[in-house]
């Protein structure tokens, strides 16, 4: 295959048009064409850090789950309690193997007849079709909404200040992880205050006919607080600095929430796919967990690098960065238990050459202005 017909054959979000004409560096991501940057890294990611920036985040997938038995559904499916939520609310939350292994990480909307989950762009078809097995014997209906919904997200300590100038709605009212339908530059809009970067932020699910207007008023109103758009790289960098996980990369299907640093997600109260296993680890503790690692020297750690305890290899790192917002080098990766204090030392071989690396508590960056 040549390069051009696999590039033709990666999906365009409805905002390709604007990224090129912005100047995006765009690539493959998950089967769609993204951008990875505009200006660069480090300068879109102190823009959220300080300021505000906007995100396409339309590779996302977003299913929805209807039906008498949809609220027992996804208690079986997924590890946290759905049952607790209320319209109205947002929920971090995963699905399971019955091995503990993880599908996915997600989130989870309570609307009032349904309820929407967004799961990450590349398990789109893996978890739709996991789900659609695990639905016999539920009377519920799952639909794939993806292709017919794009996201945008705005996110810094002026995403407020941003989106007020385009909505009448109070969004100082809002809380963390709450989401609300009301008019915004126009159009009616599900949106939540919810984000991957740590900061104050709102993500908003748009119609793909809608797309432009959404884009062209966010982007006219960010002007008076110098928005910048944002692409991947400054999302990875972002999100790493606040220990979120990326599936894929810190978590998998061979990595249980216990071991990731998740077990707040879970809820033993209650039956799942998986729980047993879980169960069982959380009681007797992971052999391994995955730990923040913060490196000596401007060095640039990576996924996959090797981790050492003297001699030993012990792991491998799953996520890395120089950190632009604290002037470090940072890492995510599994070491074994009695190594996951704070405080523990290991080292990283990068080139051939060792750097010692210290566990520290999570997050990286501890300054954030979500809420």
């Amino acid at each position: 295959m040549s390069g051009e017909t696999a590039t033709e054959s990666l999906i365009k979000t409805p905002y390709y048009d604007f990224h090129v004409e912005a100047g995006a560096k765009m690539v493959p991501f998950a089967g769609f064409l993204m951008p990875v940057q505009y200006k660069g890294i480090t300068a879109e990611h102190i823009a959220v850090r300080e300021n505000v920036g906007m995100f396409d985040l339309s590779h996302m997938g977003e299913f929805e789950v209807n039906g008498p038995q949809a609220l027992e559904f996804l208690e079986y499916t997924t590890v946290n309690n759905v049952s607790k939520m209320n319209i109205g609310q947002c929920l971090y939350n995963c699905m399971c193997l019955p091995d503990g292994g993880i599908v996915d990480d997600l989130l989870v909307y309570k609307l009032p007849t349904r309820f929407m989950l967004v799961v990450n762009a590349s398990n789109i078809e893996k978890d739709f079709d996991w789900l659609s097995v695990q639905t016999e014997g539920f009377d519920v209906k799952l639909t794939d909404k993806s292709a017919e919904t794009s996201l945008l997200a705005v996110q810094g300590p002026n995403a407020l200040k941003v989106l007020s100038e385009i909505t009448d709605y109070d969004l100082e009212s809002m809380k963390y992880y709450s989401w609300a339908l009301a008019e915004i530059a126009g159009i009616d809009i599900l949106f939540s205050r919810t984000g991957y970067t740590g900061e104050d932020g709102f993500e908003l699910y748009i119609a793909p006919e809608h797309a432009d207007i959404l884009w062209n008023a966010i982007t006219e109103a960010g002007k008076k607080y110098d928005m910048k758009l944002i692409g991947l790289g400054a999302r990875d960098s972002l999100r790493l600095e606040m220990k979120m996980a990326l599936y894929g990369n810190d978590i998998d299907s061979t990595t249980t929430p216990i071991e990731a640093g998740l077990s707040w997600i879970v809820d033993f109260e209650k039956e799942f796919i998986g729980k047993d296993v879980l169960l069982k680890q959380k009681e007797e503790k992971p052999t391994r967990r995955l730990v923040c690692l913060e490196l000596e020297g401007r060095v640039f750690p990576r996924q996959g690098y090797d981790i050492f305890d003297g001699a030993e290899q012990i792991g491998k790192l799953t996520s890395g960065t120089f950190s632009p917002t604290l002037q470090k080098p940072i890492a995510l990766g599994y070491v074994p238990r009695r190594l996951s204090k704070s405080g523990s030392t290991v080292e990283i071989e990068i080139r051939g050459k060792r750097f010692t690396a210290t566990v520290v508590k999570p997050p990286f960056y501890k300054k954030a202005s979500h809420r």
